[in-house]
């Protein structure tokens, strides 16, 4: 099957095109939804946009822009000027994006996720999705879901969050083992709690100045820190984050130097003797003030191993475009395409796979019926499923590197009906 994409959009037609493709949806979704057109179709419909996701052995990009035109009353060259065909692996990305909400007039609009869904539903309805077109639109509602959780690209609090964090990954070798300390139960705060999940934080504790914290962290899973173990907790923290609306800095240098604590040991200082020392080498700690006014002393950057980025360092860094949210969406978007090629690839491999265990199983098969014996039968069982795991998954890497003929080949050359 081949994947098609036609899309009229706020980006090549102006208002007066789109209002009139859309007084005329019905007519171009029925073209299109015709079993001699295509095999399937899903049709995305909304007030700036108008496009149509075919599957379908042969698509001939010009026939379909010709009957799209006729269908909408347009002429055939207007309607093509107006329109971006996507092909084959370029029509995962694309919907990706627009369901993401990068395509949107307004970038990172969250209502377009929700269309493409009943896009999806309408088509199922009518009976016109194909098991490739559900794969794609189902991928596409996960990776909408990813860029929304991962970028925080509605939010403009979350956004501030998500370049600090962006800025910190260089500094950060696992989340999931870096323990953090969280000043604050504000906006800002639950904004940071969510940007830390999703990069795979568990060991997170919350410090409020004004005695919040164990409800805050009640409500959302997480320890709260009481005021007498602060500096205890500061000690061990890797990660500082601090957003609380405080007036003056509730941070300062000296408790910072207070609870400088010595690297780890390397992993060979046991078998050196004990000769290499970290006495002089302060274990690495990263501060993040987001408060306004500041929640962190400046000169806590001065502590040894203390390493501090506040809002007019995070500011500086705001236009860089990789660590804009759109950046970071279309990241995950370009991840999400590369990896739906890559199965729909291995797909491919699948006669390859069926040639190959359609011949050990028609041999086992006849041994177990010559045995009789059931212990016999089971012991040629495990032993074809050990034969059989490491060929299986060559063929699917085979085929995962878009070398599916090669595996194919290969195994009717060795099994195949001329043998």
């Amino acid at each position: 099957m081949s994947l098609l994409c036609v899309s009229v959009d706020h980006h090549r037609a102006d208002l007066e095109l789109l209002e009139h493709i859309e007084r005329r949806a019905d007519d171009l979704t029925a073209r299109l939804t015709d079993p001699a057109f295509a095999t399937g179709a899903v049709v995305v419909a909304t007030c700036n946009r108008f496009e149509a996701y075919l599957d379908s052995p042969v698509l001939d990009r010009d026939a379909v822009l010709r009957s799209l035109a006729e269908a909408a009353e347009l002429p055939a060259e207007r309607f093509a000027d107006a329109s971006a065909v996507h092909a084959g692996s370029e029509v995962p990305e694309h919907l990706f994006a627009v369901a993401g909400g990068l395509e949107s007039a307004v970038v990172g609009e969250g209502e377009i996720a929700g269309q493409v869904r009943r896009a999806l539903d309408r088509a199922r309805t009518a009976g016109t999705v194909t098991t490739e077109l559900e794969r794609l639109f189902q991928r596409a509602t996960g990776v909408s879901k990813a860029i929304k959780h991962r970028t925080g690209i509605q939010s403009k609090g979350r956004s501030l969050v998500r370049l600090a964090l962006r800025m910190a990954e260089s500094r950060i070798g696992d989340w999931r083992g870096t323990r953090i300390v969280l000043v604050g139960t504000g906006a800002y705060a639950g904004a940071s709690l969510a940007a830390l999940r999703a990069r795979g934080a568990e060991r997170i504790g919350v410090y409020s100045p004004s005695g919040r914290a164990q409800q805050f962290a009640a409500s959302h899973g997480v320890r709260a820190i009481p005021h007498e173990a602060l500096e205890l907790e500061l000690e061990r923290a890797d990660l500082v984050i601090a957003c609380s609306h405080a007036q003056d800095p509730l941070l300062d240098r000296e408790r910072f130097a207070r609870t400088v604590a010595p690297s780890r040991a390397p992993f060979c200082h046991a078998l050196a003797g004990g000769a290499v020392s970290n006495a002089d080498r302060p274990r690495p700690r990263l501060l993040i003030d987001l408060g306004v006014p500041r929640n962190i002393d400046p000169a806590s950057a001065t502590v040894p191993g203390v390493e501090l980025l506040d809002l007019e360092t995070v500011a500086k860094h705001a236009p860089i475009a990789e660590l804009s949210a759109e950046a970071e969406a279309r990241e995950i978007v370009a991840d999400a395409a590369a990896e739906f090629a890559a199965d729909r690839a291995e797909l491919d491999a699948v006669p390859a796979l069926v040639t190959l265990r359609g011949h050990v199983h028609g041999i086992l098969e006849d041994e177990i019926a010559r045995s009789g014996d059931p212990d016999v039968a089971a012991a040629l069982r495990h032993f074809a499923g050990r034969l059989m795991h490491q060929p299986t998954v060559r063929v699917r890497q085979l085929g995962r590197a878009g070398r599916a003929p090669e595996a194919r080949a290969a195994v009717e050359a060795l099994f195949g009906p001329g043998e």
